[in-house]
């Protein structure tokens, strides 16, 4: 796997937010104990973060407006903008209202183009799902004037995105995609509730993790994946790690944080604004933070 971004950037921005990881540095006693507490608290936020999401949820059921502001607006060359748009993409059952606090902390850090997109769910092929992201990404770049785009993913979210990027021919139109708790090799809580095909695809070893598994050489887009040790939908939770020996990615470890809490939290919000603005340099994929 190739990795980029160096402590000087990503890693620097994380620690002014939260602290370095102890936890491998306790006894194992100790280290259990602490699991055990941090494992209630991240489940108790993401209740509460649940609760709120579910008095949001129906204002992001319908699509959104399309900003005046870029309808209007003259295709211009984009050299001296300082933000290509960022595309944010939802998980499972879910809409755009997840993204409320981390598309308005990206507005206030500058981010002009913001794009909360709504796949149907009723979808049931995660590459159908990545196909249509393809067009609207088209649709974005001709709007806006941008010959490339950010993507934020949650959950399946990300895995859409990853699929168009790796498989689609995406990363021609992709920079950077960031993902947030996704199973990336698959996850076996889809096990759980095979009944629903998009599911199924989620599961590991199901076609279209193994279409990603694939040689994939000259993928120009950055990978940076967010995964949290108490994400307890991503059994493994090593799952919502990129591993790939052709991507460039880095890996981003969260401490105390559950899987709904990931595109809520201030913390993540602040690796994500980072994550975006990241150069190139070489780097290790070791970074990790604690918001416990």
């Amino acid at each position: 796997m190739r990795a980029y971004g160096g402590r000087s950037g990503l890693a620097r921005a994380i620690r002014e937010v939260a602290a370095v990881p102890f936890l491998p540095f306790l006894p194992p006693c100790l280290r259990r104990a602490w699991l055990s507490a941090a494992l209630i608290r991240a489940t108790a936020l993401d209740l509460a973060v649940l609760a709120g999401h579910l008095l949001l949820y129906p204002s992001g059921l319908a699509p959104e407006r399309r900003p005046e502001s870029d309808a209007a607006a003259p295709q211009l060359p984009t050299a001296g903008r300082a933000h290509p748009p960022v595309v944010l993409l939802h998980g499972f059952i879910d809409n755009r209202s997840v993204f409320v606090l981390l598309r308005r902390s990206l507005a206030r850090h500058g981010w002009r183009h913001l794009e909360s997109l709504n796949y149907s769910p009723l979808t049931v092929d995660i590459r159908v799902a990545a196909e249509l992201l393809g067009r609207h990404v088209e649709e974005i770049c001709a709007r806006t004037g941008h010959r490339e785009v950010d993507i934020v993913g949650h959950s399946l979210g990300g895995l859409i995105a990853r699929y168009y990027v790796q498989r689609l021919g995406g990363d021609h139109r992709v920079r950077t995609l960031v993902t947030l708790g996704t199973p990336h090799t698959g996850t076996r809580s889809a096990l759980l509730a095979p009944a629903h095909p998009i599911v199924r695809q989620m599961c590991p070893g199901s076609e279209v993790v193994e279409e990603l598994r694939r040689p994939a050489p000259g993928i120009r887009t950055r990978f940076v994946s967010f995964w949290s040790d108490l994400d307890t939908l991503m059994i493994p939770v090593e799952t919502a790690r990129v591993e790939h020996p052709d991507l460039i990615a880095q890996n981003i470890q969260v401490t105390g944080i559950g899987h709904l809490a990931m595109p809520v939290h201030p913390a993540v919000a602040a690796g994500v604004r980072q994550a975006l603005t990241a150069g190139d340099a070489p780097a290790t994929d070791q970074d990790a933070f604690s918001v416990a």
